[in-house]
């Protein structure tokens, strides 16, 4: 069974406002902030509320911050006297022991194997249905794998053994679950490049060799292990990837998806930055002495769930080992320096709930209203931030909207801030000048103060234009500069911010050249610096309370990060320029 804990919490103050909480004695406090998983959500402004979990979901995430704590344990031992000192014991150590872990997690799935069916494995009465889109989407994400060695792990009763083994060299397919696997070899067994094998995947003598696998394949299986097996798994599992190699690992983050009633539910729900935290910080070395790590190629929702149940907890991720060496710097430079997720959140101050750009939910109405979304169009939004902009325009004109961006830190908050509000949003780790989206696929492409990062813009231009359906619009709002050579401190900005900026003219023939019509370039600066002044005064109002929710060295940032631009801008140096623009 499942305990609800409710805390609520004030993100914008970070301080505790109130909880609900059922009383108990130290050692059942100590389950609770030791062993019982958490997954965060959020409430309205900080107060206190007893609505249902589904009521509380709905709220939106520019209003709320939540502690929802599911507890998943055994009934019986919550329906004994939980003072009974001796049954606690006994549920402390079955919940820190691993042996115990995996005997919980097979006796769920012997449960939910008897009927061996895509129902019973996917744990959803729409199962067949959302196979049908889900299936070939997961696919379609795949890096190539026609004649590479393929390690499929949690292989079930085959939905993606066959599909794999008809490109691969060799399949290797494995499950814990002897019935389960068996059913996979009767259906797949007639490829003759497949093998199956029953095991646990947490087994410290898995007889796989080193650097002897191409691509390693999982879907829903790391939410069965503890937080230890993921990190000690995912170890291994760099160790087996040749160098190039890949890995993909598709999981339920945050919540239950599936439909399938469960006694119990020992499934984790995690956070997608636990994932990301874990296989990021993967190193491993060779005989020679070279360092290996992954590096992130995507993280992304599943489309299909988002489509036929706005649900953006699937999450896939895609990782490449690669030398340590190897240059992933504009990324690092983004998660590390720029974005890091304290200054997120300290950008989100200024800004606004939601929002990293210029203006925030104001001048974001402003500008979607130029755009006259109708329902059902599709819009690409290209450095989608924290997803503030996506949410508003799916929520009030109910379009469908990708959100991208290169930046591991802001998709993260995205994601977990669409917890909840079943609009038709979904984020994804990219680099938009790498990504490859089929021509004629969107209604609008949409971007905030974010292409002042990429250098080669006329390339992007028509990118976007092949993206874009006849009738389509983009419209981008971006940092500009006056004509001519900057100055020396300007220039010196532009190179520490890794910019790459033009004047508003010079930006608008770009447009032109990539083959777009009815350009509209506005030069936005007065706006650009009545905002900057708005919210420098709302800081400086505001002193006291950002410094205890941040510190002095962050306001000091602030403050003067934003009296710098006043100047320049006000100089006329830095200008703001807004761009509209459409395809034939």
């Amino acid at each position: 069974m499942s305990i609800i804990i409710i805390i609520c919490f004030d993100y914008r103050k970070r301080s505790l406002c109130s909880g609900i909480y059922r009383k108990s004695n130290s050692r059942y406090g100590k389950l609770l902030n030791d062993y019982w998983s958490i997954t965060l959500f959020c409430s309205p402004e900080g107060e206190s509320s007893q609505s249902s979990i589904p009521e509380l979901l709905q709220i939106s995430p520019r209003h709320r911050r939540i502690l929802v704590i599911s507890i998943r344990c055994d009934r019986s031992a919550l329906e004994e006297d939980r003072s009974d000192s001796e049954t606690m014991d006994s549920f402390v150590e079955t919940a820190v022991n691993g042996e115990e872990e995996r005997e919980v997690q097979k006796t769920y799935w012997m449960e939910h194997s008897k009927d061996l069916t895509v129902e019973a494995m996917m744990l959803d009465s729409r199962a067949s249905e959302l196979d049908k889109e889900e299936r070939p989407e997961v696919l379609s994400l795949l890096p190539p794998f026609k004649g590479k060695s393929v390690l499929e792990l949690g292989a079930g009763i085959g939905r993606f053994t066959g599909e794999l083994a008809k490109e691969a060299a060799h399949v290797l397919a494995l499950d814990f679950i002897e019935s389960v696997i068996k059913k996979n070899e009767h259906l797949n067994g007639h490829y003759e490049n497949a093998s199956f094998m029953c095991a646990d995947i947490t087994t410290p003598d898995l007889a796989i060799e080193v650097d002897s696998v191409d691509l390693i394949f999982s879907n829903w299986l790391l939410m069965y292990l503890s937080d230890k097996e993921v990190e000690k798994l995912a170890e291994r599992m760099v160790k087996w990837l040749r160098v190039g190699g890949h890995i993909f690992f598709r999981e339920s983050c945050f919540h239950q998806s599936g439909d399938s009633k469960r006694k119990v539910n020992p499934t984790h729900y995690r956070e997608p930055r636990f994932y990301t935290k874990v296989f990021k910080e993967c190193r491993t070395n060779d005989e020679y002495g070279n360092s290996f790590e992954l590096s992130l190629i995507t993280c992304k929702c599943i489309s299909a769930y988002v489509k036929n149940k706005k649900n953006q907890n699937q999450i896939c991720w895609i990782w490449k080992k690669i030398k340590s060496d190897d240059d992933r710097s504009f990324q690092r430079f983004l998660d590390n320096v720029q974005y890091k997720s304290s200054g997120i959140l300290r950008y989100e101050r200024v800004f606004g709930d939601g929002f990293i750009s210029t203006g925030g939910i104001e001048t974001t109405k402003e500008f979607v209203a130029k755009l006259e979304l109708k329902p059902g169009q599709k819009v690409l939004d290209v450095g989608c931030g924290i997803g503030g902009g996506d949410f508003y325009m799916a929520e009030n004109f109910y379009v469908d909207v990708v959100g991208i961006d290169l930046s591991i830190n802001m998709i993260s908050f995205a994601l977990e801030r669409a917890i909840g509000l079943k609009c038709s949003v979904e984020f994804e780790v990219a680099d938009c000048t790498k990504k490859i989206y089929p021509d004629n696929t969107f209604d609008v492409i949409y971007s905030r103060d974010t292409i002042l990062h990429i250098q080669d813009k006329p390339t992007l231009f028509k990118t976007f234009f092949k993206w874009l359906k006849p009738g389509g619009k983009v419209l981008i709002s971006d940092y500009c500069k006056k004509p001519g050579a900057p100055s020396e401190d300007f220039a010196a900005y532009i190179r520490q911010r890794g910019y790459h900026l033009h004047d508003i003219d010079a930006y608008s023939q770009m447009l032109k050249d990539a083959g777009f019509h009815k350009v509209i370039a506005e030069d936005r600066t007065n706006q650009f610096l009545e905002v900057l002044q708005r919210e420098l005064d709302a800081v400086e109002k505001d002193k006291e309370v950002f410094i205890r929710d941040f510190s002095q060295e962050d306001y000091d940032e602030i403050v003067n990060g934003w009296k710098a631009k006043l100047k320049r801008s006000s100089a006329g140096e830095q200008t703001w320029g807004l761009f509209i623009a459409q395809k034939k």
